[in-house]
């Protein structure tokens, strides 16, 4: 039982220390636990060697933390993560009407029926998912190129056409639809570089995408707040939530949905799930948007890692199915082999999110009092050179000290960012769909499972 123990006061320690720490906009689990791996390496007696366990309950409460602490740097500094991005413009929204405290806690209580559906869930992830791998594994490929093609028929209708002249008439119509093709098609050629030829430092392998992410979500979005010159009205601290058990149940299933959808397939991250859901809840009504959108993030976060402690799941195929940075991360120290495993992992989850969800609530009060204080477009200022001064130093802290190399690698990284920054602010400027970004990730998943990977790598020199 003293074991047990152990786990769950790392499970504790990984949930407070992200309730605190994902308020920092741009700070993502997948990157601190980069940090963290890498220090474990030069300082062994961080975690327990003798109980693997401590470090996966550590990071399950950091993910879950994420999942629902996330909205505050996405919702009050305009600093998204690809999973919140879609909160924004709703968020914004209950911002200027003096609200962001109620849209903040409408997406933490999207994120605890999160946890509940997957409880509920848990049953199938046992007895069904295996066998539906089974048969959809083979044909994963088709299915990713039917969510590409989702994604970019669901910017048709777009623009009003009108005019003067046949050509105002043209450009109003096609405007913001080409900066969107234009966006995708960029954004999948990033990524397909990405994949095959190494833009960062040797040592940041495995936090590849880290600098393509941060530019095109997270720098883009604030320097939009700074050029924006947006002025924040009061915000009301509300005791209550305008919300009924009908209103909860429009937003629970969308986001079930698109969360599910985000957790199983490859490729698909909670950026592709929140844009499911937003179109399944797609009614006059933010409630039901944002809290769909809470819903979504934490089944995504929390659910592919949970995929992890499925025996006979994770490992199909001999490791050929590996769902999740977190979970491919880890993969190396430990195999969950029991379904009690399982069991205690969730109920540190369920720990976790209770913890959490106090917790945004808190962190949301006092970020309301620092917006009264500190004009916006200062925090903004101070948000970005937060991420930039992160980023840079990301190398170093991944070496464990600060060199020649790795200051080097670390302009290397920025310029990665500078790129991928360029082509986020494409969105915002001509406002088409953001979701196109996640091109980088979606599209050279789907040729690589097409088979046709190496065969367009060696057609652009990328061999």
């Amino acid at each position: 039982m003293e074991n047990w123990i152990v786990i769950l006061l790392y499970g504790l320690a990984g949930t407070i220390l992200g309730g605190f720490l994902f308020v920092v906009p741009s700070i993502h689990f997948l990157n601190f636990s980069g940090v963290v791996i890498a220090l474990w390496g030069h300082h062994q007696g961080l975690f327990p060697v003798a109980q693997p366990l401590t470090l996966f309950a550590f990071f399950m409460g950091m993910v879950v933390s994420f999942g629902i602490m996330n909205t505050i740097p996405s919702m009050f500094l305009g600093a998204p993560d690809e999973s919140a991005v879609f909160v924004v413009l709703p968020g914004a929204k209950y911002m200027l009407q003096g609200k962001g405290y109620e849209g903040a806690m409408l997406t933490g209580l999207g994120g605890m029926l999160g946890i509940f559906f997957l409880a509920i869930f848990t049953p199938f992830l046992f007895f069904g998912l295996p066998k539906l791998h089974v048969i959809l594994g083979p044909h994963m490929h088709w299915i990713l190129g039917l969510i590409i093609v989702y994604m970019l028929m669901s910017e048709w209708p777009k623009g009003t056409g009108k005019g003067d002249t046949w050509w105002q008439k043209f450009k109003g119509a096609w405007a913001n639809l080409f900066a969107g093709i234009v966006t995708f098609v960029l954004s999948a050629f990033m990524g397909f570089l990405i994949f095959n030829r190494t833009m960062v430092p040797v040592q940041m392998g495995f936090q590849g995408l880290l600098p393509v992410f941060v530019g095109l979500f997270a720098v883009s979005s604030l320097i939009s707040a700074i050029l924006s010159k947006q002025k924040i009205p009061p915000q009301h601290v509300s005791n209550s939530i305008d919300l009924d058990y009908k209103t909860m149940w429009k937003g629970w299933m969308p986001g079930c949905i698109g969360g599910t959808l985000a957790a199983y397939l490859p490729g698909v991250t909670g950026g592709i799930g929140g844009l499911i859901a937003g179109h399944a809840c797609a009614q006059r009504d933010d409630r039901i948007f944002v809290m769909s959108q809470g819903v979504s993030k934490v089944v995504y976060y929390t659910g592919q890692f949970l995929l992890y402690f499925i025996p006979g799941y994770f490992f199909i195929g001999g490791g050929g199915l590996t769902r999740g940075g977190m979970a491919i991360n880890l993969s190396p120290f430990y195999k969950p082999q029991l379904l009690q495993e399982y069991f205690f992992i969730f109920g540190i989850v369920v720990i976790a999110a209770s913890i959490s969800f106090f917790l945004l609530s808190f962190n949301s009060k006092w970020i309301i009092k620092l917006i009264a204080k500190v004009p916006y477009q200062n925090l903004s200022y101070a948000s970005l050179a937060i991420v930039v001064v992160m980023v840079f130093f990301m190398p170093a802290m991944i070496e464990g000290g600060i060199s020649a190399a790795t200051l080097l690698s670390g302009l290397q990284v920025i310029g990665v960012m500078c790129v991928s920054t360029c082509l986020g602010l494409i969105p915002i400027f001509y406002h088409c769909r953001r979701s196109n970004c996640m091109a980088v990730i979606i599209v050279p998943i789907c040729i690589s499972m097409s088979g046709y990977g190496p065969s367009l790598a060696a057609l652009l020199g990328l061999a």
